[in-house]
């Protein structure tokens, strides 16, 4: 059996194979997860790391145990398998480590209806169930049918999306090795869009790069590419192929907060006075563009558990978070990076000017992106810098998730605690680079300054610039 303890997470699955996560563990999830939703059927899919077939086949063993029917979906992203559950209305399991390293693995669990099953709705019980052995089921085992959904799922997509009256456009996608490879020539096939694909086979063991293109270095073979043809627009999908990143056609890289923006107004004009969801660390730029379009905006914990218990509370139609995950009511509040690309190709294709142009409306600020620092205290260094900004004119703060702080002028920051890791994580915005940069080295330094006189020089990020002392 694997490492209980560190593989279940706070919304899946996750660790090393077979070290921490091994057959045994997946067959007894299996069970477990039976037991736990009462499932008399469950869909499956799976990427293409190397162990992901034989965790999925010990998986179905497990349910099947226990009375259910397994419907295999075969190779496919996380959102196909949403696609999957809320379309058969099944729960489902898809097993990836999304952008984790080669030597990792793990499963996402759904509800059905695509109904996340997180840390409090299902699976502490059912790690809990794992831990203690799930009991032997008497009656007759289930079965295991396979079926190819990747069709209906591109249908379903280019549903959502009209792009019935888009120009031509040159399109580059990074599938990473990921499964992005697989679903990008059915989703796009038909439309009037030149693909230039870049490291579409699969291969789990990732010869290119790392399959996480919130990480820039991931991005460079994809702006190189973009500028080397003229392409209108570059995509980046990570492993599962959930979360999709844009550069435009200067090879620039854009916030994912700009997207969440153009998306919101997007869906506004469809859905008038509707609330749009965002978490506190995307760019004020989000909530502002959100209103100006006659939406609501709503204010949410980062984490996909809090946004879509967020959408479905509010009636939300969309939500977006700084990571590029999006979500839309209308795909089960599920969370896909191929409709999020669809909807700025819909935006890009509708006119003339290129991408930097269309999407100039909706970047506003300066940002510094996610910095994490390595800190033994956490709470200590959170207070330090409570303290150091305490009183200071037109400051104010709140404690949704972690600390956000914010000045009069309108720069804001926000200091969040990792849940699994010794580290605090820090995102900064203002009206200019200067300021930014200013606002990001002072609260840095008090962090890591805090930590050294707690006994330890903490070991922060190789790339951050030269801290003021």
């Amino acid at each position: 059996m694997g490492d209980l303890a560190r593989i279940f997470k706070a919304y899946d699955i996750r660790g090393v194979v077979p070290a921490e996560l091994d057959a045994e563990t997946a067959e007894a999830v299996g069970a477990a997860f039976v037991r736990v939703t009462g499932a008399g059927q469950v869909v499956t899919a799976h990427d293409m790391r190397p162990s992901s077939v034989p965790l999925a086949e010990a998986f179905a063993r497990g349910a099947t145990a226990q009375g259910a029917d397994v419907v295999e979906a075969g190779l496919g992203s996380t959102d196909l398998l949403y696609y999957a559950s809320g379309s058969l209305g099944l729960p489902g399991v898809m097993f990836t480590a999304s952008h984790n390293p080669a030597r990792y693995n793990g499963m996402k669990l759904c509800r059905a209806g695509a109904r996340p099953i997180g840390r409090d709705t299902g699976l502490t019980e059912i790690r809990d169930l794992v831990e203690k052995g799930v009991p032997a089921y008497g009656g007759t085992p289930g079965t295991v049918s396979q079926r190819d959904l990747l069709k209906g799922y591109a249908e379903h997509l280019k549903g959502l999306v009209d792009l019935s009256g888009i120009r031509s456009l040159k399109v580059v996608v990074d599938a990473g090795n990921g499964m992005a490879g697989h679903t990008v020539p059915p989703v796009f096939g038909g439309l009037p869009v030149d693909l230039v694909p870049l490291y579409f086979e699969l291969d789990g063991t990732f010869p290119n790069h790392e399959a996480n293109p919130i990480e820039p270095a991931n991005l460079r073979d994809l702006q190189a590419r973009v500028r080397e043809t003229g392409a209108d627009i570059g995509l980046a999908f990570d492993g599962d192929a959930d979360r999709c990143f844009v550069v435009d056609e200067r090879g620039e890289i854009v916030s994912p907060s700009t997207i969440t923006a153009l998306v919101a107004a997007r869906e506004l004009a469809k859905h008038p006075g509707a609330p749009i969801v965002h978490n506190l660390i995307t760019s004020a730029a989000v909530p502002e563009i959100i209103a100006e379009h006659g939406g609501e905006p709503v204010r949410t914990r980062v984490g996909h558990s809090f946004i879509k218990q967020t959408m479905a509370e509010t009636g939300a139609v969309f939500g977006g978070e700084h990571s590029a995950h999006f979500y839309f009511r209308d795909f089960w509040f599920a969370d896909s990076g191929m409709l999020a690309a669809l909807h700025v190709l819909a935006a890009l294709g509708e006119q003339d000017a290129p991408l930097s142009r269309v999407l100039a409306a909706y970047s506003r600020y300066a940002a510094s992106g996610e910095i994490n620092s390595e800190v033994a205290d956490q709470a200590a260094a959170t207070a330090a810098v409570r303290a150091a900004f305490a009183g200071r004119p037109g400051v104010a703060f709140d404690e949704l998730d972690g600390l956000t702080v914010t000045g009069g002028d309108g720069w804001w920051f926000n200091l969040r605690p990792s849940n699994t890791e010794p580290l605090l994580r820090l995102n900064a915005e203002a009206a200019d680079e200067t300021t930014m940069g200013a606002l990001r080295d002072e609260v840095l330094a008090i962090v890591r300054r805090s930590d050294r006189e707690a006994g330890r020089v903490a070991a922060g990020d190789p790339r951050l610039p030269q801290l003021r002392r």
